[in-house]
């Protein structure tokens, strides 16, 4: 009698009550699985933790929306990167997906940590220091993204936002951190507005190695935040940074969108080689979807420039570019 009375007074609750109850037992599993670490990094879409996971030991990055997301664009996004994950699988050059849940209509997502921080962690500190990556470098974070970018347009789907960083105002949103490998100071804008994420390969890593022929340093670039992702069919298309956005994509001609990728990759290693933050808009604007490329301070070889130029023209494609890549340099 006792049950029956028990199960009377439940479904006598009103079902708001109901609903705020079953949130309540959802949002244990974030403290009842993760210890959480430290805050890594923060953005208009929500924080980012790094946390261990009780059972087995190992750290993971969780990204926690900061806002409800229920019928929100956030939502939209939120759901394209969990469904774009499930689709990609594993890869060396992406950011690798484990789990997704909802805790009190906050969306949260389980990734890969990755030690190294963010490109946009690079590109900050050396511009601190007046700096900037090699050639060489270039060439291996070149290599790399599109190797990741051959494998998320093999499935039919475009990222649609490659980019090292996202700037808020003139300088951005800077805050002081640790390397997370080293110790070294960095000047990040955070951890996950960039979209090109660094992990430093150890001896032991090596699920990492089958995709390294060509590659001379321990850096290992992954593409990550993939809440822009579409597929080429049937396009969705949201417009990322428009420091990076091809101008057909702007004037809405979605016929060549693994073209767009490639085009901003282009001016992604191009804010890496140490220019000037990109323009938004302008005659400058308009003078890098004509061919132009930024001002670069530093000397680099012909085919290099070459390179870049030939991924600015909206005709190339990811095998292409790596043929062209090896042709000249292996």
């Amino acid at each position: 009698m006792e049950a029956s009375d028990g199960e009377g007074e439940e479904e006598a609750l009103p079902p708001s009550k109901r609903i705020t109850m079953m949130e309540s037992n959802m949002m244990s599993r974030y403290a009842s699985e993760f210890l959480e670490l430290e805050k890594i990094g923060c953005g208009e879409f929500g924080a980012v933790f790094k946390c261990v996971k009780r059972l087995d030991g190992c750290i993971y990055a969780i990204k926690r929306s900061k806002k409800p997301l229920a019928g929100s664009v956030d939502e939209q996004n939120a759901l394209r990167e969990v469904y774009a994950h499930a689709v990609l699988g594993q890869h060396p050059h992406v950011v690798r997906y484990y789990s997704a849940w909802a805790e009190d209509d906050h969306m949260l997502i389980q990734n890969e940590y990755c030690n190294g921080g963010t490109l946009s962690d690079a590109i900050a500190d050396n511009y601190r220091r007046l700096g900037y990556l090699t050639e060489l470098e270039l060439k291996d974070l070149l290599l790399q993204v599109t190797r990741g970018l051959k494998y998320i347009h093999s499935t039919s789907l475009v990222h649609m936002d490659i980019k090292p960083s996202e700037y808020y105002g003139m300088g951005g949103v800077m805050r002081r951190c640790r390397n997370h490998t080293d110790g070294q100071s960095l000047t990040d804008t955070s951890f996950f507005l960039g979209n090109i994420f660094i992990s430093r390969k150890t001896v032991a890593s090596c699920d990492e190695c089958d995709d390294d022929e060509g590659l001379t340093t321990s850096v290992v670039y992954k593409i990550g935040d993939l809440g822009h992702v579409t597929r080429v069919n049937n396009p969705q298309v949201e417009e990322g940074d428009s420091r990076y956005l091809a101008n057909e994509v702007l004037q809405e001609d979605y016929s060549k969108l693994t073209k767009a990728d490639i085009f901003a990759l282009a001016l992604t290693v191009v804010s890496a080689s140490g220019a000037e933050p990109l323009p938004t808009n302008g005659d400058k604007w308009h003078e890098i979807r004509e061919g132009k490329l930024p001002a670069i301070p530093q000397i680099l070889s012909p085919e290099f420039l070459c390179l870049l130029k030939v991924m600015q023209n909206f005709t190339t494609t990811t095998l292409y570019l790596l043929h062209y890549y090896y042709y000249y340099y292996y």
